[in-house]
């Protein structure tokens, strides 16, 4: 790890603000899990992604300050625009702890963008009693859910529980407490709880809570997105081959995230967005 320092990457910005910090760390070997966690911690970012070089791909590791999660959507951007940085444009092959992925890095002009293939999705209705629980941690009714999308366990590479929201007003309202948010969390295996409101059929705005990784809220999660854009097609939902997700704008860190959507069932989405060094 000789050399080796954190670049600190705003991904999916909005133009020159906003987006979701992750921390960097490519290095000539990973460090023990226990280092890598430390490393996190000290970041302070929702997560830290950690690469080295592995023959003809990259090695791949994401830590949050408290945990470590199997895929993290935003810092795959920020990776991908550190790897373009640092080798040039591309399309690098990743290998996660549980699934193998490809980023594509660019870099034109000083703008940095990079688009992920996430894992393959798969959803689920959610059980009734985690519906219930999660509601109740967030002061929300069964009438503040939105018919048209059901709650579901969704997942793109890591599992989300997705509740979408009748109004924008409620959304912004979102508020719960740490700790019960992280045992909730924790106890049903949930990576993060995705809150959604659609404003149109191509276009949503979300919130993720991320209590299991010790984060209150994440201003844009590439993952969940994903995740989220492979319900979409189970529900047959008029997507149109993609969506806008605007997220983060209620904590004051705008961000944009677009995902495109194939027809195949349970098929890698394509999440993209811009990047900006901080």
């Amino acid at each position: 790890m000789s050399g080796a320092e954190v670049l600190r990457i705003a991904a999916f910005a909005d133009g020159d603000a906003g987006g979701n910090p992750a921390g960097v760390l490519i290095a000539d070997a990973l460090p023990e899990a226990a280092v890598m966690q430390r490393i996190a911690a000290d970041v302070g970012f929702s997560e830290t992604v950690f690469a080295t070089r592995q023959g003809d791909s990259w090695r791949v590791r994401y830590f949050s300050p408290e945990s470590e999660v199997p895929f993290c959507g935003h810092a795959t951007i920020a990776l991908g625009a550190a790897l373009a940085l640092a080798q040039g444009d591309g399309v690098f092959a990743l290998t996660l702890n549980e699934a193998k992925i490809t980023v594509e890095g660019r870099s034109v002009g000083g703008m940095l963008s990079a688009a992920l293939q996430s894992p393959p999705t798969r959803s689920a209705p959610a059980p009734q009693a985690l519906v219930d629980e999660a509601l109740a941690l967030f002061g929300y009714t069964r009438e503040h859910l939105d018919p048209s999308l059901p709650p579901a366990l969704i997942h793109g590479g890591a599992d989300h529980l997705a509740l979408a929201l009748r109004s924008r007003e409620a959304l912004a309202a979102m508020a719960y407490e740490l700790d019960p948010g992280r045992t909730l969390m924790r106890n049903a295996g949930l990576v993060t709880i995705l809150l959604a409101h659609t404003q149109t059929p191509q276009r949503f705005h979300t919130r993720n809570p991320f209590a299991s990784g010790g984060v209150y809220e994440d201003p844009a999660t590439g993952a969940a997105t994903a995740a989220f854009a492979g319900y979409l097609r189970d529900l047959d939902w008029p997507h149109g081959g993609d969506i806008e997700v605007v997220q983060g704008v209620d904590m004051g860190c705008p961000s944009r995230l677009r995902a495109e959507i194939p027809t195949e069932p349970g098929s890698s989405i394509r999440v993209s967005g811009t990047a900006r060094l901080m």
